[in-house]
């Protein structure tokens, strides 16, 4: 946090609303706020009043490393906010100060881990393989989110989680209805709660057994009283919602690969930069609408010359973070040979996403075998008719018309 003069002079408090944006556009709210400055206002479509945004690499790590911003005192307050049923919920994870959240998470990181991921891998190919056998199969054209870029990751997910084959269907459908916008309040929040009473149940049952998966890992925990029942499913519940992401982050970096067939036939005759074209694909894609959860200050704190007061709410942009020039020279533009490469797309600190690895392990089979087995692999229709889905915070193509 910087010690410079401090202004009291309060920046204007600019509306955010939730766009419904195309292909890959960079949000042009987020564009003129990071413009105006490293710390602005803003007021989000849903609850009350107003919170701060910082934009800028630095501040984004400084904010989210800072024991001063909490994310438990947020619980009970009427923040502005996305959507209208991101309603801060008292003793959920994302809700946790440490030492509870790290607590909570330590019950659950062997499965995260790069060991744990590993696990899974071999499966995950064959999973994979027989996705693509059976888009070879039926033959083009093909919408390759339907076929390939949904159904893997939700496998993937599932697998490490420790849900049954069976039950896949309705936690994906679950989780579509927490994550939109459009169904309403009342839908997202019952959808959370049946979640959290299917996974309450799955992980006592799994009390006592010595399984490596996520519910397996929190009923042993459930079972030494490291962690209470309503504890583990509301974990478990964040982690599948978390995870979801991968389906349309899947369906972003491959929208940009067959949008721009030149990186991919790089990245077909140079095999050995694919791990690198992973990274710079997830710092350029833009996953997500406006911000994600909001922060409390527990003092004043001066940032960049502007005090954040105590009990101020603050949001920090790991989108623009992830374009901040002073870290990444020419950031509009996807360099595969940019190293290092240290994107939030994770975020960082405490609260960072424990699906990093898992994320690199799905998006890099993904690349090897669509790449490798299906060589003539393009877009059906133009990009702009490429329909993205809409009214959800998650940003992703509903469908990717493809034939080869």
């Amino acid at each position: 946090m910087s010690e410079e003069t401090i202004t009291e002079i309060l920046p204007p408090i600019r509306h955010w609303p939730a766009l419904d944006l195309n292909g890959v556009d960079f949000d042009p709210v987020l564009t003129e706020l990071m413009r105006e400055g490293p710390v602005t206002r803003i007021r989000l479509p849903h609850g009350e009043g107003w919170a701060w945004l910082v934009t800028r690499y630095d501040d984004v790590r400084a904010v989210t490393e800072d024991p001063r911003f909490s994310r438990e005192a947020v619980v009970d307050q009427p923040l502005t906010r996305l959507a209208p049923h991101f309603v801060p919920q008292r003793d959920a994870l994302a809700f946790l100060d440490p030492p509870d959240h790290t607590r909570l998470r330590r019950s659950v990181a062997a499965a995260f881990g790069a060991q744990g991921v590993e696990r899974v891998r071999e499966k995950s190919r064959r999973m994979l393989d027989e996705l693509v056998d059976e888009l070879l199969q039926d033959g083009p054209p093909a919408d390759l989110t339907a076929a390939v870029l949904s159904p893997f990751p939700v496998a993937v997910l599932c697998e490490l989680m420790g849900v049954p084959a069976a039950d896949r269907h309705g936690v994906h459908a679950w989780t579509r209805l927490v994550l939109s916008r459009s169904h309403g309040a009342k839908a997202g929040e019952r959808a959370r709660a049946e979640m959290a009473g299917y996974f309450r149940e799955l992980v006592l049952l799994r009390q006592g057994e010595t399984g490596e998966d996520v519910v397996s890992l929190l009923g042993a925990a459930v079972g030494r009283g490291e962690v209470t029942p309503e504890e583990a499913a509301g974990l478990a519940v964040l982690l599948q919602l978390g995870g979801e992401a991968m389906t349309d982050n899947s369906g972003q970096l491959f929208y940009l690969l067959l949008t721009r067939p030149g990186l991919a036939e790089r990245l077909r005759a140079e095999p050995e930069i694919r791990p690198r074209a992973v990274e710079e694909l997830l710092r350029y894609i833009p996953h997500r609408n406006t911000v994600g959860l909001a922060r409390i200050a527990l003092e004043d704190v001066g940032i960049k010359g502007v005090r954040i007061r105590a009990g101020d709410a603050i949001y920090v942009s790991y989108l623009s973070a992830n374009r901040d020039p002073d870290v990444f020279p020419y950031p509009e533009t996807i360099d595969v040979s940019r190293g290092p490469d240290p994107h939030l797309s994770f975020g960082s600190g405490p609260h960072h996403c424990p699906g990093g690895t898992l994320v690199r392990l799905v998006s890099e089979l993904l690349v090897e075998v669509l790449l490798d087995r299906v060589p003539g692999l393009r877009p059906a229709v133009p990009p702009e008719r490429v329909p993205f889905r809409k009214g959800t915070s998650i940003r992703g193509p509903e469908a990717l018309p493809v034939t080869w």
